[in-house]
């Protein structure tokens, strides 16, 4: 499975001049957990919650007065759109990264969650239990139509010896 199949494509950015408390205001109004943060067009890194909450509110610094690039993550880990899942799955535990910008064409087109992945497994795990299932059930058939076949063939190797039986008798007679 590719990281495009199962990255989330809505990606909520914010210029980097904003300040800490626009992040805040944004990552409330739409409900995530990351927000790209871009300059002139160029995405410079990603702020996440867990920025807010380490790098400005427990150093009690003003959300109104810092700006996000002064606690947003640069340099940021990124796996390409067609990239193998697990590939996309060993780099987020590696680095212990939660939110992996997806790239395409040298453009951020989606990101892959924690959230997605486990939603992934899930959807396997679903996926195999029907398959399981389906053979437990194919099986159970299989088994029936061969005792059936088995009894079939006793019957026939039954009249067999009857048919043989009765054309001797008739031989004899």
């Amino acid at each position: 499975m590719l990281v495009e199949e199962v990255m989330t494509r809505n990606i909520i950015s914010i210029n980097s001049g904003k300040t800490v408390f626009d992040a805040c205001k944004h990552l409330s109004k739409h409900k995530v957990g990351s927000l790209v943060v871009i300059d002139k067009n160029i995405t410079i890194g990603i702020v996440t919650e867990r920025d807010v909450i380490e790098k400005a509110i427990i150093q009690n610094r003003d959300p109104k007065k810092t700006k996000i690039t002064e606690i947003m993550s640069p340099n940021i880990k990124t796996i390409h759109a067609l990239a193998p899942l697990e590939k996309a799955a060993k780099m987020m535990k590696e680095n212990n990264i939660k939110k992996l910008p997806v790239i395409l064409n040298n453009e951020i087109v989606g990101i892959l969650t924690e959230t997605d992945l486990t939603n992934t497994i899930e959807a396997f795990s679903d996926a195999l239990d029907e398959m399981t299932k389906f053979y437990t059930e194919s099986r159970n058939n299989i088994e029936k139509m061969l005792d059936e076949w088995g009894n079939i063939l006793i019957n026939l190797k039954e009249y067999k010896k009857i048919a043989e039986t009765n054309e001797f008798e008739k031989v004899i007679s």
